[in-house]
C-alpha cells in the first residue's frame, strides 16, 4: 500500500521544496496583468452606462436598454460563485484567461450589434467573463501573498475601481458624442476600445502568471446546484431591473417572485446534497467570519451601488450637467477611495490588525449618506467634494479589509469560493439597492414636484416668469405653461428629463426641488442601511492573519493529507497517526490561533 501510494506522498513536500515566493517585484509585475482585466470589469460598468441612450437612439431600441443591462448583470452574478468554486478544483490561471476571452469576444461582437437584441446577447457573453474578471483577480492575489502582507497589495485593486468610475463617464462620453472614430460609429468603440486591452491583459497574464501545481483534488461537478441558481436569480434580477416599469405588484413581477423564491429553495437542497463538492458550500456559513461577511457585504453593496446610483442623477438633472461633467465632479470621490485602501492596506501590513477599518468605512459612509440627505437645488460644489471624499474615504476603508477577513478565515482551499462568495453577496446589494432606491426616486419625485409647485407658485419671480411674453412665446415652456393654465395635464413625464434644462431657470425651479427632495429621501434611507453595516462589522471577528500564502498554505495541507493516506496499517498504527497530527501541528503552528477558532469548518461533510 504505502509502495503504492508513494507518488502522492511526495509530491506535494517537492512541490513545496521547488516552489519560491514571488519577490516584490514579481508581485507587482503579476498583479498589472490583474488590473488590466479588472480596469475592463470595473470601466465597463460605468461606461456604458453613459453612452446606452445614444445606443438606443442609434439601435431604434431606447425603450429595450433596460434589458442590455439586465442580460450583463445576470451572466455576471450568476458565473461569479462558479468561477470561485471551479478554480479551487482546477486552478485559478485557466479560467482567469477564459474569462478574460469571453470578455473581449463579447465586447467584439458587442460592437458589431445592429439591434438591441443583439447587443443584449452580446453583453450577456460579455458578463459572462466579467463574473471571473474581479473575483479570480483577488483570489490569485490571496494565492502568491501571506493574508498580512495582502492588504498592502489590495490597495492597488481600490484604485482601479476608484480610477475607472471617474474615467468611465469621461471616455463613455466621449465616444458616444463623437460620430465617428476611424470610419467607425463612435458609439462602437464603448466596446471595442475594449478588445486591444483585454489581448494586452492575456499576453501579459500568459507570460507572469506561473501558479506551480497542486494536488488535484477530486471534485464532482455540481450541476444541479448551477441550475437551482440560475433559477433563483433569473427572475429575481429581471424584477429588479423592470419592476419599476412592470409594476411591483403587477402578475409578471409576482411570477417572477415565486419562481425566484423557488430557484432558492432548490439551490439550498441541492448544495445541501453536494456539501464539499457545492458552488456555495453551506458548511461555510458555519463559520462566523464568512457569514457574518456575507451579511455586511450584502448591506454594502445595498448602500453604496444604491445611494450613489442617484448621485449623477442629482448632478445631471438638478445641477444640470453633462454625463462628462458629472463624472470629473466625482474625482474627490476616487481620491477618498485610493486614500482609504493606502491607509487600511499599510496599517493592516504593519499591525496585523484589520476590524477597525470596516467599522470605521461603514461609520464613514453612513455619515456620508446623512450629509448627502442634505444637499439640495442651491448646495455648492465644495460641500459635494468633501462629503464624495468623506464617503469614499469609508469605501476605502471597507471593500478590501471585508475580503481579507473571509480570505483569511477559511479553509485555504476554499479560498477561491469565498472570495468570489463576498463579490457575488456585494453584488447582489448592489443589484437590489440600485431597484429599490431607483423606484422609491421615481415614485417620490411626482409628488414632490408637485409640492413644489404649490409653494413656487406664489412668489413673484415664478409669477413673474409666467407673465413674461418671451417666456410664453418660446415653445421649450410650453409643457409647464400648459400645465399651468389646465390645458396640459399633470406633470411632464420625466421618461425624458431633458426638457428640465431647456425651461426658464424660474419655471424648472420646482422641477430641481422636487428631484432633489426625492434624492435626499433615498440618501437618507441609505443612511439607515449603512447603520445596519456598522453593527455588522462591530459583529466581525478579527482572527491573527496568517503568515502563508494560499499556495503554501494549499502545500502543506497537502502534504498534511498524503502523509495521513499514506499511513501503513500496522499494529503501531496509532503511533503512526499521533506522528503524523504533530507533523500537521508543527508545520502550521503559526496558524494555530486561527485553526482552533475555526475548527468547526474544517470538516466539510459536517
Amino acid at each position: 500500500m504505502s509502495q503504492q501510494s508513494s507518488p502522492t506522498v511526495t509530491r506535494p513536500d517537492d512541490e513545496q521544496a521547488a516552489f519560491t515566493p514571488p519577490t516584490h517585484r514579481e508581485i507587482v509585475t503579476i498583479l498589472g496583468g490583474l488590473m488590466i482585466g479588472m480596469f475592463l470589469a470595473a470601466l465597463d460598468q460605468t461606461i456604458v452606462a453613459t453612452s446606452i441612450r445614444t445606443i438606443g437612439d442609434d439601435l431604434n431600441g431606447l425603450s429595450l436598454q433596460a434589458w442590455v443591462t439586465t442580460a450583463y448583470l445576470l451572466t455576471a452574478t450568476i458565473s461569479t460563485p462558479l468561477y470561485g468554486k471551479l478554480s479551487d478544483v482546477y486552478g485559478r490561471k485557466p479560467f482567469y484567461m477564459l474569462a478574460i476571452s469571453l470578455f473581449v469576444v463579447g465586447s467584439l461582437l458587442s460592437g458589431t450589434a445592429d439591434s438591441m437584441y443583439q447587443l443584449a446577447v452580446y453583453r450577456g457573453i460579455q458578463g459572462l467573463g466579467a463574473g471571473g474578471l474581479m473575483a479570480l483577480a483577488i483570489t490569485i492575489l490571496g494565492d502568491l501573498v501571506a493574508p498580512r502582507e495582502r492588504a498592502r497589495y489590495q490597495a492597488y485593486f481600490l484604485a482601479v475601481f476608484g480610477t475607472s468610475s471617474v474615467l468611465g463617464p469621461v471616455i463613455g462620453g466621449f465616444f458616444a458624442g463623437a460620430d465617428t472614430i476611424l470610419g467607425i460609429t463612435g458609439w462602437r468603440w464603448v466596446f471595442l476600445i475594449n478588445v486591444p486591452i483585454g489581448i494586452v491583459a492575456i499576453i501579459v497574464i500568459a507570460r507572469v502568471l506561473h501558479l506551480p501545481p497542486l494536488r488535484k483534488v477530486e471534485h464532482r461537478i455540481d450541476w444541479p446546484g448551477a441550475l437551482a441558481l440560475v433559477v433563483a436569480l433569473v427572475p429575481l434580477l429581471v424584477v429588479a431591473e423592470q419592476g419599476r416599469l412592470w409594476g411591483w405588484t403587477s402578475t409578471r413581477s409576482i411570477s417572477c417572485y415565486a419562481i425566484g423564491v423557488l430557484g432558492v429553495a432548490l439551490f439550498l437542497l441541492a448544495e445541501r446534497y453536494a456539501k464539499a463538492d457545492a458552488i456555495l458550500p453551506l458548511y461555510l456559513f458555519r463559520n462566523r467570519t464568512f457569514s457574518v461577511g456575507a451579511g455586511a457585504n450584502t448591506i454594502i453593496g445595498l448602500g453604496m451601488f444604491g445611494g450613489l446610483a442617484t448621485l449623477p442623477l442629482y448632478l445631471q438633472i438638478v445641477k444640470g450637467q453633462t454625463p462628462t461633467q458629472a463624472g470629473l465632479t466625482l474625482i474627490p470621490f476616487t481620491v477618498g477611495i485610493m486614500s482609504g485602501s493606502v491607509i487600511a492596506g499599510q496599517t493592516t501590513s504593519r499591525t496585523g490588525r484589520y476590524k477597525v477599518f470596516p467599522v470605521a468605512g461603514t461609520t464613514l459612509m453612513a455619515v456620508g449618506a446623512l450629509l448627502f440627505a442634505q444637499l439640495g437645488t442651491d448646495s455648492s460644489f465644495a460641500s459635494i467634494f468633501g462629503i464624495s471624499i468623506l464617503f469614499g474615504l469609508g469605501l476605502g476603508f471597507t471593500m478590501q479589509p471585508l475580503v481579507l477577513a473571509v480570505q483569511n478565515a477559511v479553509p485555504v482551499r476554499d479560498m477561491g469560493v469565498a472570495t468570489s462568495s463576498s463579490l457575488f453577496f456585494r453584488q447582489m446589494g448592489g443589484t437590489l439597492g440600485t431597484a429599490v432606491f431607483l423606484s422609491i426616486l421615481f415614485s417620490t419625485v411626482g409628488d414632490n414636484i408637485q409640492r413644489a409647485f404649490q409653494r413656487l407658485a406664489q412668489t413673484p419671480e415664478f409669477q413673474a416668469a409666467v407673465a413674461d411674453p418671451a417666456v410664453q412665446a418660446d415653445p421649450a415652456n410650453a409643457p409647464v405653461l400648459n400645465m399651468l393654465h389646465g390645458t396640459g395635464g399633470s406633470v411632464p413625464s420625466l421618461d425624458d428629463s431633458s426638457f428640465i434644462n431647456n425651461l426658464d431657470p424660474r419655471l424648472a425651479r420646482p422641477f430641481l426641488d422636487g428631484f432633489s427632495d426625492s434624492v435626499d429621501l433615498v440618501l437618507l434611507i441609505a443612511a439607515c442601511v449603512m447603520a445596519v453595516g456598522v453593527v455588522l462589522t462591530f459583529l466581525l471577528p478579527e482572527l491573527p492573519l496568517r503568515n502563508v500564502s494560499g499556495i503554501q498554505g494549499r502545500m502543506q495541507q497537502d502534504s498534511a493529507d498524503a502523509a495521513a493516506k499514506d499511513a501503513p496499517e500496522a499494529p503501531d498504527a496509532a503511533t503512526v497517526a499521533v506522528t503524523a497530527v504533530g507533523g500537521v501541528a508543527a508545520v502550521n503552528a503559526d496558524q494555530d490561533a486561527v485553526a482552533r477558532s475555526e475548527q468547526s469548518v474544517q470538516d466539510p461533510t459536517g
